[in-house]
């Protein structure tokens, strides 16, 4: 059953549960979470996870890369768990996510038709940078999209005529912008979108001069707080190493197509294109739609962003940091895939069922790689983190090798000239041996594990990817003997996956 309420902006649809959108959509999400949860138990930890945990064993304020959430979900996992089990770090990512889809569903069911609902989460679940990475790994992007939805629900429910109490549901919003905020800073972007649909509609910019507004907005910065302290105590080391990514140091003209491109692949070609065609139209439609004009305001800021800065900066630029900006997007190409369903249902149903069986086969392909190894991964002496053999291989294999060689008995720290080297060794050694990070880009171990503080150590220097004589000519000088040690092996399906040269470090001088 849906009730429409008539003249009202923007237009509201309450929704019955035994509608059969609502049915469907729970059936998706249901069915979705089971196959994450399959697909966690099948992964070893990848480089950004390995990288987490081992650095939230240290409780902190804040941390270098991103704001603390992630962080501080992961510390508590670890003390409530007692283990770093990837599985059990995993399970509450994989229930955020689940959480989003279900916010999901009930803002387009809301703004638009149950319908719409369904399928924006059809979408949202096939598209595999959301439905498969962020819903499955430890990244800040899982805290993220859940405080974003529930920001954009309270803030529709704020702004609505039918609405009750106005200042719960201004305070729930800001409260969910604020986790935003703690979680990435790719929220900043939509959370000021919002702000700009808010300040450009006619029917809506009286509520900037309100206190309920004013409210959302102490409550959000309340949150943010740990982050703006604990970066005032380190140099505005988080907003510097970010903001660092945009400095203009080159020109790449060709940069938004290659950015736009890679996007387009991580969401899947025709989710992608369906999701710009709902931008397109809803720009078009203008703020005579608060709904519409309030999710674009959301998605347009963020994915023009990293578009744009690619054209000058020569740093990577990531295809999934744009993701916040597309999470917006949904809603809409719900709308329109519901249309589209009345018309050409059985075609719709044929691509949906064809993209998921794609999904299904690449999660089955990680999955039995990981465990069997059955690709011809990397053999040679290695890589700093760009091969299969690196990302997919579990690095447990390394402690007993070390373990063996006497290397573990507390007179040798671990040291890597990369900081997801470090992260990946910090990891399977399980925090009983010091790891440090010799490279320029030591990320958290710059103030977590400062290589300062090894000054007169021995020091074990595993370096996958290094070329021959580079390690002695960026590490030679900082110690009073270098030499090379033979080899460890990294261990992948039975059979060797990388070879990772070492180093052995006596006297470090800094």
């Amino acid at each position: 059953m849906t009730l429409m309420v008539p003249g009202v902006t923007p237009t509201l649809v309450l929704t019955d549960r035994r509608e059969p959108a609502y049915v469907g959509a729970a059936l998706v999400i249901a069915a979705a979470t089971l196959a994450r949860l399959a697909f966690a138990a099948s992964l070893g930890v990848g480089v950004d996870e390995s990288y987490t945990i081992a650095t939230a064993r240290h409780l902190n304020l804040g941390y270098f890369d991103h704001p603390p959430l992630c962080w501080w979900l992961t510390r508590g996992e670890l003390a409530l768990f007692g283990t770093e089990h990837p599985f059990l770090l995993r399970l509450p990512f994989i229930l955020l996510f689940t959480l989003s889809s279900g916010l999901l569903y009930r803002l387009t069911a809301r703004l638009f038709s149950p319908a719409a609902g369904f399928w924006a989460v059809v979408a949202f679940t096939l598209a595999p940078v959301f439905g498969l990475t962020t819903a499955s790994w430890i990244l800040p992007d899982g805290p993220l999209l859940a405080a974003l939805l529930g920001a954009v629900c309270c803030l529709v429910e704020a702004t609505s005529p039918l609405s009750g109490t106005r200042w719960r549901w201004w305070i729930g919003a800001g409260l969910c912008a604020g986790l935003a905020m703690l979680s990435k800073f790719t929220a900043l972007p939509v959370l000021a979108g919002a702000v700009v649909a808010l300040a450009t509609h006619p029917l809506q910019r009286r509520w900037l001069t309100r206190p309920p507004f004013w409210g959302a907005l102490i409550a959000a910065l309340t949150l943010f707080s740990p982050v703006l302290w604990w970066n005032a105590q380190h140099h505005w080391a988080t907003f510097a190493f970010q903001g660092g990514r945009a400095r203009a140091l080159a020109w790449h003209p060709l940069a938004p197509v290659r950015i736009l491109g890679g996007q387009a692949l991580f969401l899947l070609p025709w989710i992608w294109g369906v999701l710009m065609v709902a931008l397109a139209s809803a720009w078009r439609r203008g703020p005579g739609s608060w709904a519409g004009w309030l999710l674009v305001w959301c998605a347009t800021p963020t994915i023009a962003l990293f578009a744009l800065v690619g054209l000058w900066s020569s740093g990577r630029m990531l295809f999934h940091w744009a993701d916040a900006g597309y999470l917006m997007l949904f809603p809409l190409a719900g709308e329109r895939l519901a249309a589209w369903s009345a018309v050409q249902p059985r075609r719709l149903r044929q691509v949906a069922a064809g993209t998921a069986a794609l999904i299904t086969t690449a999660i089955a392909a990680i999955g039995g790689e990981t465990y069997w190894g059955f690709l011809p991964l990397n053999h040679s002496r290695g890589s700093a983190g760009g091969d299969l053999g690196f990302t997919l291989a579990d690095w447990s294999s390394l402690e007993p090798q070390m373990r063996a060689r006497g290397w573990l008995d507390g007179k040798w720290a671990v040291a890597s000239i990369h900081w997801h080297v470090a992260g990946r060794l910090d990891y399977v050694l399980g925090g009983f041996v010091r790891v440090v990070c010799l490279g320029d880009d030591p990320r958290e171990y710059g103030l977590q594990h400062p290589a300062s503080a090894e000054i007169g150590r021995d020091l074990l220097i595993l370096a996958p990817g290094a070329k021959g004589g580079e390690i002695e000519s960026k590490l030679g000088a900082s110690f009073e003997h270098l030499n090379q040690a033979p080899p460890l092996y990294l261990l992948h399906g039975g059979h060797i996956a990388m070879e990772i040269p070492v180093y052995l470090g006596r006297g470090f001088k800094g």
